[in-house]
C-alpha cells in the first residue's frame, strides 16, 4: 500500500517509515504541510499519516484541504497527535479516519500498534472518516 507520511520530525519520519516498510508498505515522507498536500494530490496515496504541528501549513489545515479536494477526499487520514482524546471528536468531524496519540506510539517497544491502526483503517475505510481510534 502507498502511504504518505506528513511529519516534520525527521526522527519520527524515519522510525515510522522503517516500521511501515517492514510491514510491506511503500512510504513517502514529507516534512512540510503544503508539500504534503501537493504530494497527496499528485501521488495518489492509499493512506495518509498526518502530524498536526507542521511548518508551511499546519495539520488541521492540511486535513481540511485534503477533504475538500475531490481527488483526495476519499483517502483515509490517520492523525498523529500529541493532543489528548478530547480532540478526537473534532478530528473525526474534520475527516480523520483515526488518530494515534504520540504518547501511545512507542515505536521501539510496540511497533505493531502503528501497523494495527493502519490495517484497521484500511479494512474499514473505503471512504473518508470512520472515526476509529487507537482505543487508548
Amino acid at each position: 500500500m502507498k502511504i504518505l507520511l506528513i511529519e516534520d520530525s525527521r526522527f519520527m519520519r524515519l522510525a515510522i517509515d522503517r516500521i511501515l516498510t517492514r510491514g510491506g508498505h511503500e512510504v513517502t515522507g514529507i516534512a512540510d504541510g503544503r508539500e504534503g498536500v501537493r504530494r497527496a494530490r499528485s501521488g495518489s496515496p492509499d493512506l495518509i499519516l498526518l502530524d498536526m504541528m507542521l511548518p508551511g501549513l499546519d495539520g488541521p489545515n492540511v486535513l481540511r484541504e485534503l477533504k475538500k479536494d475531490a481527488g483526495t477526499a476519499g483517502v483515509p487520514v490517520v492523525v498523529l497527535t500529541a493532543l489528548s482524546k478530547l480532540n478526537a471528536e473534532k478530528l473525526k468531524s474534520e475527516g480523520a479516519a483515526a488518530y494515534i496519540e504520540k504518547s501511545a506510539l512507542d515505536l521501539e517497544k510496540n511497533p505493531d500498534l502503528l501497523l494495527e491502526v493502519v490495517a484497521r483503517v484500511v479494512s474499514t475505510c473505503g471512504c473518508a472518516a470512520v472515526g476509529a481510534t487507537t482505543g487508548r
